[in-house]
């Protein structure tokens, strides 16, 4: 799930990520800002759900994909569109 809060007084967008998954021990994001290196790591919370907040830049566009146990990529269902990778699968994308 992605929960937008728009902040009137900030050029950005308070964005929080969730996905459950009872199995998984890790979830990464990789992707934002184009940064498919640098991993956000996602908090694993009670029932299997992991969440984190992350501060993007209003008006712009970032492809995504969360990255359970290092080593299935999974998208993000709730995302607001999704796009083709290089790699003959899909992004999710968040337009802010």
């Amino acid at each position: 799930m992605i929960q937008k809060t728009y902040l009137k007084t900030k050029d950005y967008c308070k964005v929080k990520f969730s996905i459950e998954n009872e199995t998984a021990e890790k979830i990464a994001i990789l992707g934002l800002n184009n940064d498919w290196v640098t991993p956000v790591e996602l908090s694993k919370k009670k029932g299997g759900n992991f969440v984190t907040e992350v501060n993007l830049p209003k008006d712009s566009v970032h492809e995504f994909k969360y990255l359970v146990n290092e080593t299935e990529w999974v998208n993000d269902t709730t995302a607001d569109s999704f796009a083709a990778n290089v790699y003959g699968a899909t992004n999710s994308v968040i337009t802010l």
